[in-house]
């Protein structure tokens, strides 16, 4: 059994402040000694998307904003491609030439393999948490500038700090230190290299340090959306509770039992699964199919007619990254569809569609509409995918939504009883189980759950209850440093 005891300590700050940067959406709290304040990120919302939008002035813009700018620029456009000039090539070699005068040395344009977007107005990153433990995604191209991963992330803290200075003079905290916070990580980073967590918090905290952030801590999620529970509720007997983090993209387990005031980590245990997994999934499930995917393709050959089935596959992997998909606007991909088009079939409508949603690129439009669906289907059995651009409205019901998560949900079930086996416990041994997390809301993860522990699972503040922990923790001086 690994053990983690966490008596409360010295406090160093009179006032404490917790950050959950996200990969879909991000909070901050702080934590007087008495109460949790969220600090309102959004002019209606103490929740902010994790999103930053670069335009080609390299202006930023953050939060929702930053999604709005994306939307308003790009919805309806033809994407134009070009290929990226990487500079001038001589092709002839200037000597002197039959009168005895220079040649003119001929150049042409050396062009490379990437492809820009002319008419492109900005960029939009979010999911930018995913890439901190890659240490092969460490810089990211926006128009003709490398930008650090780091250099994405700042605009939001930024914009975190300030608010939270707004939050402090409304408090009448003037003479209070704003330069420090408890920054919440998850228990494992998405990644594959072998030093992954390390990297992610290296990388966040020099995020957080150009933020100026300058005392940091660092705190596991679930644990602080454990604490979170605790101090909402000072007077609940000694028990061994279960805290289960399922976010956008990792899913993070902490078992801990309270002992009055003082508390012990028995275990934890992470992995990369989460929301933008899901929305994935009810992409292939539901549109590669009408999209085009499994057809065959008719087309005129030297000496006969070839049909084969339509590569959907070079489109697939691309359809999926909403951040990349306008690379599908080529002739590469676009030439086949206007081909399968013209074959005039019954599947002529399904390319159609396709060729519509590249041409227009309207893949982030799709995505936002996923997850509509999802939010609707946690609290109706069956609900209707609506997306009037690309003429799609298709009635999806809970239990196909189930079906299609079927993987998802057998790694979530799986990653309890990885946790429990770490802990050395049984089901039984759990007397209470916080569920938070924008993927907690699924039905069928609540129905594992519930299952599993009957009569013992609550939920806590979805969206926020890991940023109040995250204040309560470094109040208590509970956090580590890098």
């Amino acid at each position: 059994m690994s053990e983690s005891n966490h008596q409360i300590p010295s406090k160093r700050f009179g006032i404490g402040i917790g950050i959950d940067y996200g990969t879909s959406n991000s909070a901050a709290a702080i934590y007087d000694g008495n109460r949790v304040h969220l600090v309102r990120l959004e002019t209606h919302s103490t929740v902010m998307p994790s999103a930053t939008y670069i335009d080609r002035d390299f202006q930023i813009v953050t939060g929702q904003a930053a999604i709005d700018c994306y939307i308003e620029s790009n919805t309806g456009r033809t994407v134009e491609l070009s290929a990226e000039i990487l500079g001038e090539g001589r092709t002839t070699t200037g000597q002197l030439g039959d009168k005895g005068l220079p040649e003119e040395a001929q150049t042409e344009k050396l062009y490379g393999q990437s492809f820009v977007d002319g008419g492109q107005k900005g960029r939009l990153f979010r999911g930018i948490k995913r890439l901190l433990g890659n240490s092969s995604s460490s810089r990211l191209m926006v128009f003709d500038r490398p930008f650090r991963l780091v250099a994405l992330i700042t605009p939001l803290l930024l914009r975190i700090r300030n608010s939270t200075r707004e939050l402090f003079s409304k408090l009448d905290r003037h003479n209070e230190k704003t330069n420090h916070a408890c920054i919440g990580h998850p228990v494992n980073f998405e990644g594959t290299d072998s030093n992954r967590n390390r990297l992610a918090q290296q990388l966040l905290s020099e995020a957080y340090g150009y933020a100026e952030f300058k005392e940091q801590t660092f705190y596991p999620e679930p644990i602080a959306a454990a604490l979170s529970y605790l101090h909402d509720h000072p007077k609940a007997e000694e028990q061994t509770m279960l805290a289960v983090d399922f976010g956008g993209g990792t899913l993070d387990l902490c078992i801990l039992t309270r002992r009055g005031q003082d508390f012990s980590v028995l275990a934890t245990h992470g992995i990369g699964l989460g929301g933008d997994h899901i929305d994935q999934i009810l992409f292939k499930k539901l549109l590669f199919p009408i999209l085009g995917k499994g057809e065959r393709w008719r087309r005129a050959g030297e000496d006969r007619e070839i049909e084969t089935a339509f590569p959907f596959e070079e489109y697939a992997d691309l359809l999926l990254n909403w951040a990349v998909s306008y690379m599908l606007n080529q002739n590469k991909f676009t030439t086949p569809l206007k081909q399968r088009i013209d074959y005039g079939d019954e599947a002529a409508v399904k390319f159609r569609r396709l060729y519509d949603l590249i041409k227009n690129n309207y893949s982030y439009l799709v995505f936002q509409c996923i997850k509509e669906l999802k939010a609707e289907l946690s609290d109706r059995e069956s609900a209707m995918l609506d997306i009037p651009e690309l003429d799609i409205e298709l009635l999806v019901t809970r239990e196909q939504f189930e079906e299609f998560i079927e993987e998802v949900l057998e790694k979530f079930l799986k990653s309890l009883f990885d946790l429990l086996q770490k802990a050395n416990l049984e089901p039984q041994n759990i007397q209470l189980v916080i569920r938070t997390g924008g993927s907690s809301l699924i039905p069928a993860v609540k129905h594992i759950l519930d299952d599993l522990f009957p009569g013992k699972v609550i939920e806590h503040d979805p969206f926020t209850s890991v940023a109040a922990g995250l204040a309560i923790a470094e109040y208590k001086n509970l956090g580590n440093h890098l």
